[in-house]
């Protein structure tokens, strides 16, 4: 088998991020190895190294594509800080893999170029939403705290919603019990 056949899926890179995503769903980050993933997506064992160097390359390329795409959904969710956190929560249900991967630095290489310009993006993504809160609030003097707060809120409930940990009374949307959570803490503006 050559390297080339894998360039039949007309983007290998993207390819072996699909694949990727697919083994952190099935057995977690821990579980990934390149070898496994070039067997799984029919191409050379020598293909994933050629695209990301290592595992720790490979993941820091999925972390980033995690970040860019939480950006496009805090971004889509509108202004609102409600919105923005029911999205994240969604983003979290909706990407399982990459939200596993994007907040563990062990895992990958947090200082690499394209994954801080990404966390910036939804990290400013998150931000805008705050500032689209009302005046005279108690902490409007501290938008940095405001956003620490709103995240840790949402990425606590996407966490809890993921391990299975909530109780059954929130029901089996995230959106809405996300929405109903949140909603007391940051309600629309």
């Amino acid at each position: 088998m050559t390297g080339t056949r894998g360039y039949h899926h007309g983007d290998l890179r993207r390819a072996l991020l699909a694949e990727a995503v697919r083994v952190i769903e099935e057995s977690g980050p821990a579980a990934l190895s390149l070898r496994d993933l070039a067997r799984r997506a029919g191409v050379s064992h020598a293909a994933p190294a050629h695209h990301f160097g290592d595992k720790a390359g490979l993941l820091t390329a999925l972390a980033a594509d995690g970040f860019d795409l939480l950006a496009e959904a805090l971004t889509g969710a509108g202004d609102d800080l409600l919105d923005r956190g029911v999205a994240y929560v969604d983003f979290a249900v909706r990407h399982r893999a990459h939200f596993e991967v994007m907040f563990r630095p062990d895992l990958y290489r947090p200082d690499a170029a394209e994954l801080v310009a990404a966390r910036e993006r939804a990290g400013a993504a998150l931000h805008s939403g705050v500032a689209a809160l009302p005046e005279g609030r108690p902490t409007a003097e501290d938008p940095q705290g405001d956003a620490l707060a709103a995240w840790s809120i949402v990425h606590g409930f996407a966490t809890l919603w993921l391990s299975g940990a909530l109780p059954a009374r929130v029901g089996d949307d995230p959106r809405a019990a996300a929405r109903a959570v949140a909603h007391r803490l940051f309600p629309k503006t």
